[in-house]
């Protein structure tokens, strides 16, 4: 080994290379992070309500379409009754047989939301006919109860379900 190739380190010598940053750029880098964080917190907040909003109308809107799907497959009338953020299909009308299968617990309940999520109202319970038209339209006012903001389910008289 040649000696003039070896590299000799001397502990006192400050090194000139070496990479890292000051506290003051840490800080500075933290605090803009921070600034960023506040100013997009009430928008992500914001985003978050309306897509849960959303969601629960959309679901709600799903629901009912299963509703209509039923009383066409099974040529009979079928009730979809909501309470809180419930609901029921009763086939044979709104006083009929409470109606269990996918998507239900045990006693037929297809739970929509978290109550304290959202609220539900309705103008009507609404009624399919055999051929999946509405005899009783209605329509579907999905509440956030944090912000009070709302989306609308209407079913029409043919039976067709829209979001407003």
């Amino acid at each position: 080994m040649d000696i003039r190739s070896a590299v000799v380190c001397d502990p006192g010598e400050p090194q000139t290379n070496a990479r890292g940053f000051t506290l003051v750029e840490l800080i500075l880098v933290v605090a803009v992070i921070g600034i960023l964080a506040v100013l997009a917190a009430p928008t992500l907040i914001s985003y978050v309500q309306t897509s849960a909003l959303q969601a629960g109308a959309r679901e709600l809107a799903t629901t009912i379409n299963l509703g209509r799907q039923l009383a066409i497959t099974r040529n009979t009338t079928v009730c979809v009754e909501v309470t809180g953020t419930n609901v029921q299909l009763r086939t044979g009308g709104c006083g009929g047989t409470i109606w269990t299968g996918p998507g239900t617990d045990g006693n037929g309940v297809i739970k929509i939301s978290d109550p304290g999520a959202m609220r539900i109202s309705t103008t009507a319970n609404v009624v399919f006919t055999s051929l999946g038209a509405a005899s009783t339209v209605g329509t579907y006012t999905v509440t956030n109860p944090v912000n009070n903001k709302t989306r609308t389910v209407v079913v029409a008289a043919s039976g067709r379900v829209n979001l407003q």
